[in-house]
Order: structure tokens, then sequence, then C-alpha cells
């Protein structure tokens, strides 16, 4: 069911339309928890160090088809809005070849390039052929992520959130089923449990695809809307490039920062390959919040409806600093618990230094998700390069403090640590004052 975002009680239409976008991504991260979780248990350290690093690897690449998906899907919510449905369906027809192509691109470079990409992670010799076996498989399912981010974003952007969610439900019990059989009683190590994902994958991938041509029959372009507008080109380019860099540049710092974890060890490599699978549980929820946001903001930019904008900035910024504060203080209590669902409690090492690195990254949840609203918004108003420089901001400064700090005896890794929330603070400082101080072009833009 379609939703317009332009109607309604804010609160409750927000909250109606992220909750199955937050079940869906959580199912989405069992694909890789589910491999964390089963090689952690049945393969060992050495394995769940791989598959961590290798985890951070392909949140990057799959960054770049989120980013290109969410970007169209901005277009897409506006032209929604806006009731344009010739628009809509020659902006489907551009981004879809344009994305698919460049899919295509980096799925052929991944697979060219596997063992410069493990030199630049610094990936240790005791790990180094589990990952590459790993990484050689789960590369197959690349085209499968870009199809199910397409057709999600697309589906999204229209007002509906339950259909994405309902695949994905699917293929995460699919994943788990197949993990457990590929690992545990067929015994094929790491590359069972990347068979299992890329398996899932496709299911979702395509399903989605399938079902949303069949379903929405409306939104197939027709013969007079497959063709290449310079217009339409130059603006899901804008879009969609500028947002697939602001992701790229995101998990392109997180992949630096992975090849500095690599080098202090296998098991700083495991604890944070762990930490990271709780990370990305603890604030998925604001993520998506801030995902719905946009939506929100966009449709009714499209249907310049400027003051309820203005009234669900205050409503959105209130709900995820509550959400995030309530989380914060969970992950920062139940560190040593929630470790222990990946790793061994006789791996003790393991579980004290992820521990260490859940009650810092725990503690701060509030800047990641004001940091989330503040994409969602500048995407949405159709300034998307916002978006790209608080990236660089908050990644810049994570990187950069993350070598420094750790360098330093008396910080160790805990300045990898402590290198994250410092770079989301500021770059939400920077992103509230130049809406505070340069807001009037900000806010000409809705008008």
């Amino acid at each position: 069911m379609n939703q317009d975002l332009s109607r309604g009680p804010i609160a409750k239409t927000l909250l109606l339309f992220a909750l199955p976008m937050t079940l869906g991504n959580m199912l989405q991260q069992l694909y890789n928890v589910a491999d964390t979780l089963i090689v952690g248990r049945f393969l060992g350290p050495d394995a769940l160090a791989a598959v961590g690093s290798a985890y951070t690897l392909m949140t990057f690449l799959t960054s770049i088809f989120l980013g290109l998906c969410m970007g169209s899907g901005a277009v897409f919510s506006i032209r929604y809005g806006a009731k344009d449905e010739n628009a809509l369906k020659s902006s489907i027809f551009v981004s879809f070849s344009l994305i698919a192509l460049i899919t295509c691109a980096i799925n052929a470079a991944v697979f060219l390039f596997i063992d410069p990409i493990m030199a630049f992670l610094k990936v240790p010799e005791t790990v180094y052929s589990m990952m590459r076996s790993y990484l050689w498989v789960i590369f197959t399912g690349l085209f499968a992520t870009f199809l199910y981010n397409y057709f999600a974003s697309l589906l999204r952007a229209l007002g509906n959130s339950v259909a994405p969610l309902i695949f994905l439900a699917v293929s995460a019990v699919t994943n788990i089923v197949l993990d457990l059989v590929f690992v545990v009683v067929f015994h094929w190590g790491v590359e069972g449990a990347a068979g299992a994902t890329v398996f899932s994958q496709y299911l979702s991938g395509a399903g989605l695809g399938v079902y949303t041509l069949i379903r929405f029959p409306g939104l197939r372009p027709e013969k007079r809307h497959r063709k290449f507008s310079g217009d339409i080109l130059r603006e899901i380019s804008q879009f969609s490039v500028l947002t697939c860099l602001q992701q790229s540049v995101m998990n392109f710092g997180i992949l630096m920062v992975q090849g500095l974890v690599n080098s202090f060890g296998t098991a700083v490599m495991a604890a944070f390959a762990a930490g990271v699978k709780i990370d990305s549980f603890a604030y998925m929820p604001v993520q998506d919040f801030g995902n719905a946001f946009s939506t929100f903001v966009a449709q009714n930019y499209g249907a310049k409806k400027e003051d309820r904008i203005r009234r669900g900035i205050r409503v959105a910024g209130a709900v995820s600093i509550g959400f995030s504060l309530f989380v914060s203080a969970l992950v920062f209590i139940f560190a040593r618990p929630l470790m222990t669902i990946f790793v061994d409690s006789s791996e003790t090492e393991i579980i004290s230094i992820g521990a260490g690195y859940l009650r810092v990254e725990g503690a701060f949840y509030c800047g990641i998700g004001v940091l989330f609203l503040l994409y969602g918004f500048y995407r949405a108003v159709k300034k998307p390069g916002m978006s790209v420089i608080l990236t660089v901001v908050s990644l810049g400064t994570r990187v950069l403090l993350a070598y420094l700090l750790s360098s330093v005896p008396v910080f160790g890794v805990y300045g990898i640590w402590w290198s994250v929330p410092i770079g989301w603070f500021l770059a939400d400082a920077v992103g509230i004052l130049y809406y505070l101080f340069r807001g009037r072009t900000v806010r000409d833009t809705l008008t």
C-alpha cells in the first residue's frame, strides 16, 4: 500500500512509515549477523576476523548502490508528491539503466582487484586465505544487492515500506537456515556462509523486482518514457551521484579504520567485527528513521507544504534523540553480555576489547541519530552536497583522530573508539549551524 506522507498526523505518519523500514533493515543485517554468529561459534576467532573484515569491505561496496538508489528515491518522492506520473516513469527508466551499468562495472572491478584491495586492508596472513575465499563468493551477490535496494527505494519513495520488509523476512530466514546447513552440516567453511548470503540476496532482490513490476504496473515505463532525457539524467545524477558519494565517503572512512584495526592483531579484529554488528542493530532504527524523514520531507517538498516540513523537523528530532538515549543506556550497561552473543565466553580478551568499544560508542548514539536526520533533510531539499560535506567532516575527523590517537601509547586502540563520537558531534554542529546561520537559503528551497 502506497502512503501519502503529506497528509495526516506527523508523528504517527512518520513512525508508521519508518517501522517497516527499520524491521526490514534489521532483517537485512541478519544476513551478516548470521554469518558472524555461526562462523564465530563453529569456525573460530580467525574465521570471525576474516568474515568481519570482509563485512566492512562489503558495507563500503553496498553503500555505493545504496547511495545511488537513495538519491533516485528522493527524485521519485518529489515526483510522487507533485503527482507528475510521466516524469516519475522517465526517472525510473533513466535511474535503473544508470545504476545497473555502474553496478556491473564495480562488480567486474572488485573481482579483478581483489588482491590489491586486501593488501590495502592490511589483512594478516593468518586470515588472508579465508577472507579471500569468502570475498570471491560474496562478490557474486553485488547485483542482487543493487536490485533489492533499487526497488526498495522506489517503493519507499511512494510510501510503501511494507513490501520490502516482507521480502527481507523471507530472505533472512532462508539465509539463517542455509548458513546452518552449509557451515554446520556440510562443513563448507566461510565459503558456505558466503553462499548462503548470496542465495538469500538474490531471493530478496529478484523477488522484490518481479513483485514491483507485477503488483504496480503503473510504474512500468512506457515506450515514450524509455529514452535518455538530458534534464532527467542531470537531475538523477545530481541526487544519485552526490548521495552515493556521501555514502561511499562514509564507508570508505570506515574501511580505512578497518585497516588500522587490522594492524592491532586478530583479537582486536574479532572484537571489532562483533562490536560493529551490535552497533548496526543499535542505531539501525534511527538510521531508518532518518531515511523515512527524508522521504517525508521530499514528498512535502514536492507538494509545497513548507509548514508541515518545519513541524516534521521538530517531531523527528525529539523522537530520534529520545530513542538514541534509551538505546545508549542499554548498550552501555549490557556491553559484555552482548559480546558473548558472537564470541564464546572463554575468549575473555576479545570480549573485554569489544565491551570497551561498545561502552565508548554506545554512550553517544544520539550524535549519529541527529546526523542521520541532517543527511535526510539536506538530501530531500535538493542540497545533497551538504550531506557530502557533513560526511567528510564526520569521517575525516574519525580517520584523522583514529590514526593520531591510536599512535599514543596511553590511548592505544581506544583512540580509534573515541574518534567515532567526536566525528559525529562535530558534523552535527556543522549541519545545525549551517541551517541556523545560512537558514534563509535553505528555507528558500522549501518555498
